[in-house]
């Protein structure tokens, strides 16, 4: 057992199942940048139980360094042992302990469930009662994994923290963030807010690999997880249930109101504007004529508005806690940009001017279709990440706000 930062760790049993690379010598720069030996380079390793962390430590492990396993238990553990596929949970904290023993290196269970509870679960209730379609998994990596467990990383003097997401950094410049190799694996959107200080300390050793790449590392390191399914949902919301978390939560959250159009006619009655998103057509039970759409949600009115699909088409967006990672300021005259806008859609050209404090506006050079309030707008030249903000505002040809 071990105490930092206020927390008491406890330690999995250590053996020795992998057999360490330690050709390198203690005067050349190591994998992983560092002017000194592997056996000298202390790594913390964020372990989430699934197989890109697994294999993230056995990986480093490997190479010779001296590798730290910790799991973050982020919500209810009972909960958590009842649900599958979901990072953090109880089954994921008894996988990354096995993977720890396995691979023989230390490994701590942190317990973040108060901070998580603070900073991710409640923001995200509260932004859907605001109207807003939040990510809560940004939340995480911002407020938590690259603030609280980077904290305790350097509190175990390490010299790094490593996690299995799917971003590169490349040429030897830790600060600068790239988009993955495999493209159907990039995570760059949902760790936009990193700094540039945050970034210097991180380590993302997966990120010029593809998926099945890995899976093939984790069988040959012999890893139970080696086969075990990608996580899909959000942690802590059972099978995707967001509005039964949010009124759990939020007692009457999903208070009744109007459905009306752009010009205030009341077509129909929803039943909470916590159950809609921008740009859903199904389900709204107002059926007949063109196709209808929602175009925003006016939590003060309570009211969802609806209109044609043109009215979704968005030229231009307000985005607040702009976090920048280029190397000049934004220019006022404009930054030729590529951004993009949801987590599944490819980026798309604009011009990003800045505004008065950490906010911005984002031109787009083309309309685009369901941007929604709470999501994040993140920004590329290439496949550099240069940050990125909040979308606080959207408005289109037609002024809809």
């Amino acid at each position: 057992m071990l105490e930092v930062g206020g927390y008491m760790l406890y330690s999995a049993p250590m053996t020795e199942n992998i057999t360490p690379d330690t050709g390198s010598s203690a005067t050349s720069v190591n994998s992983l940048g560092f002017a000194k030996s592997p056996a000298d380079t202390r790594i913390v390793v964020a372990m989430s139980g699934g197989v890109d962390s697994s294999v993230v430590a056995a990986l480093l492990k490997s190479q010779g360094y001296d590798v730290v396993g910790i799991t973050l238990q982020l919500y209810d553990h009972g909960l958590a042992l009842r649900k599958k596929g979901a990072c953090c949970a109880g089954q994921d904290i008894h996988d990354a302990r096995r993977v720890a023993e396995a691979i023989g290196i230390p490994h701590y269970v942190l317990d973040y469930e108060s901070r998580f509870q603070q900073t991710v679960i409640a923001d995200f209730a509260d932004s859907y009662i605001r109207g807003e379609t939040p990510i809560p998994c940004v939340r995480c990596n911002q407020e938590v994994k690259f603030n609280d467990l980077l904290k305790t990383a350097r509190d175990l003097d390490a010299d790094a923290l490593a996690t299995g997401h799917y971003v590169r950094q490349k040429g030897g410049n830790y600060a600068e963030m790239y988009r993955a190799i495999d493209d159907s694996r990039d995570q760059s959107y949902f760790l936009f807010a990193t700094t540039r200080e945050q970034c210097e300390y991180l380590r993302f050793p997966l990120g010029g690999m593809h998926k099945d790449a890995v899976r093939q590392l984790a069988e040959k390191y012999g890893l139970e997880v080696a086969d075990k399914p990608d996580s899909q949902d959000i942690c802590f919301v059972p099978e995707g249930n967001y509005a039964d978390v949010i009124e759990r939560l939020r007692p009457g959250a999903a208070e009744a109101g109007d459905i009306v159009t752009l010009d205030g006619t009341v077509l129909g009655r929803h039943r909470g504007i916590i159950h809609y998103t921008i740009g859903q057509r199904k389900g709204l039970g107002i059926g007949g004529g063109e196709p209808l759409y929602v175009i925003r949600l006016d939590a003060v009115r309570k009211q969802v508005i609806v209109g044609p699909k043109a009215a979704l088409e968005i030229t231009e967006i307000t985005v607040k806690e702009v976090n920048w990672l280029g190397q000049e300021a934004i220019a006022a005259a404009g930054v030729a940009i590529a951004v993009k806008v949801r987590s599944t859609r490819p980026p798309v050209a604009a011009t990003l001017l800045p505004l008065a404090g950490s906010m911005a506006r984002i031109r787009l050079h083309q309309p685009e279709r369901g941007v929604s309030v709470g999501q994040a707008a993140v920004f590329y030249h290439d496949d550099r990440v240069l940050g990125g903000g909040w979308i606080s505002q959207t408005h289109n040809r037609r002024s809809v706000k």
